[in-house]
């Protein structure tokens, strides 16, 4: 084995999909060296995840990418429900987060154009994925992380890291090397995604789903005239998936659908899993994305929860790394995580269980009762910001972290941030979040001694003209929120409480 003649970084990040390539994004622009490895040769090319959530675009905000992603991709403006070989349902979502979200919408970007999007932004930035390398062992001390990695020539290095991140997907070899559980099981069947061109009303860059027993699939519309991402059951269930071909897709599902696929770009098969690791972190360890947590692919929730764990994570270690701030904070990471994967994996089985099940019952539901109850369920007041904060992501919270304290208006610390448009001037109150590092916010007047106390702990303080849209938003007039460099509130206090500021400034940086 050979040392490391890349030259040692602090965090080695094993796996190049969309979260690895979030976390070591953020990490360099927070000023933390990294390395990233991935055993294949290019981005992924059959990779089924399509939708970018609203909160996932909130955070590559403050990175400065998001204007890309979305020049990139398409919003989803409309879905239908066909059932029976006809259009059941159709509802307008339009911005179902006005008011909520500066991006009020989801997108469609196909994943290997995504990641593509990532290592450029990367590769700008100075940092290449080293590609045909894998990782073959490694251990821990007091001292760091201790691995072998392998490239395509056989020739094995040592790598010596700060940490080590576990990216590398369902089969990873990081969770496989910690002896984590993956507790959770599998459905039944065979199910495909297909990268097509085609014709007809199912093709009018709006979503589509057949919810028929057999021929359930859903249409998503990506960028670019005809161009569809389908997913759904196969027909039976294969004995040897790797000679199924888009062929063996039950005809009756593209037919009630009235659609006409002139061409298919590539097709692959999968099956559904739904797991959640026994553990996020063991010591210099940790595990995101599909090394973590998998489930179906109902909300298109998979791929943007992973880049919530890699911003989470990305963070901290900075906080630690650059910063010198006491080690607990990386203990925040399992707990804050782990318990939305959890409640994420039970919500999407639900879901899907109801989708997929079999029998009278159940298809009476799902073809009959859905179409006729949704479209007028979406108009009821209340309904559409509920569902938009649930599917988007910006209603997670992390009320019961030990990061989180305190209470003003009806802001906890652990909320996601309220957005509130033209907050000052033409901007909003998420302009400051582009310097991705901790702040104060106080919207109103900020009482005596405010300035100094922000000063002496050098946080930048944010001081917003009181209006109305932030009492609707939840704020307290003048009260003080500290603001985690992921958009988080870590400390909400009415009075304002300084010496609670500083008290909570001090335990991070000192424990």
């Amino acid at each position: 084995m050979s040392p490391n003649s890349r030259g040692d970084a602090p965090v080695l990040i094993v796996g190049a999909g969309p979260t690895g390539l979030v976390l070591a994004l953020w990490l360099t622009k927070l000023g933390v060296r990294v390395r990233i490895i991935d055993k294949t040769t290019e981005p992924g090319t059959t990779s089924r995840a399509v939708a970018v959530q609203a909160r996932t675009l909130e955070l590559y905000q403050q990175i400065g990418i998001v204007d890309a992603v979305i020049d990139a991709s398409l919003k989803i403006s409309e879905l239908n429900l066909w059932a029976g070989g006809r259009r059941a349902a159709h509802m307008v979502l339009g911005a179902m987060g006005k008011g909520v979200s500066p991006f009020p919408y989801a997108l469609t970007y196909a994943q290997d154009a995504h990641e593509r999007m990532l290592v450029d932004r990367l590769a700008v930035l100075g940092v290449q994925v080293e590609r045909c390398t894998e990782l073959v062992r490694f251990d821990q001390d007091d001292e760091g992380i201790h691995a072998a990695i392998r490239r395509a020539d056989g020739d094995e290095e040592r790598v010596d890291a700060s940490y080590i991140a576990g990216c590398d997907g369902a089969h990873s070899t990081v969770r496989t090397t910690l002896a984590i559980g993956f507790p959770g099981s599998t459905y039944s069947g065979v199910f495909y995604v297909a990268d097509a061109e085609a014709r007809g009303p199912a093709a009018n860059g709006e979503l589509h789903v057949d919810i028929e027993d057999a021929d359930f699939v859903a249409v998503f519309p990506l960028k670019g005239r005809g161009r569809l991402r389908l997913i759904g059951p196969l027909a039976g269930d294969p004995a040897v998936e790797s000679k199924v071909t888009f062929e063996d897709v039950s005809p009756r599902a593209m037919q009630h659908l009235e659609l006409d696929v002139t061409q298919v770009n590539w097709f692959s098969t999968y099956r559904v899993h739904h797991r959640v690791a026994a553990h996020f972190r063991v010591r210099r360890a940790f595990l995101l994305g599909d090394a973590a947590h998998i489930h179906s692919p109902v909300g298109g929730q998979g791929m943007n929860t992973g880049i919530g764990d890699a911003v989470n994570l990305a963070w901290k270690l900075a906080a630690v790394l650059r910063d010198g701030y006491a080690d607990w904070i990386l203990s925040t990471y399992e707990p804050e995580r782990i318990a939305f994967a959890r409640r994420l994996v039970a919500t999407t089985d639900r879901v899907f269980t109801i989708i997929t099940k079999p029998g009278g019952l159940a298809r009476f539901v799902r073809t009959r009762l859905v179409p006729l109850v949704a479209p007028i369920f979406t108009r009821l007041p209340g309904v559409r910001p509920f569902l938009f904060r649930t599917v988007s992501q910006t209603a997670l919270a992390y009320r019961d972290s030990a990061l989180s304290e305190g209470k003003a208006g009806s802001v906890s610390a652990g909320d996601r941030l309220p957005w509130v448009p033209n907050a000052g001037g033409d901007a909003d109150n998420f302009a400051p979040l582009a310097s991705i590092d901790w702040q104060v916010h106080v919207y109103g007047e900020p009482r005596a001694g405010t300035e100094e106390a922000c000063k002496s702990l050098a946080l930048p303080l944010n001081v917003f003209t009181w209006c109305d849209a932030m009492r609707r938003a939840g704020f307290a007039r003048s009260a003080l929120y500290l603001v985690r460099p992921d958009g988080y509130v870590a400390l909400a206090s009415a009075a304002p409480d300084l010496a609670s500021l500083t008290r909570y400034v001090q335990r991070l940086r000192h424990g």
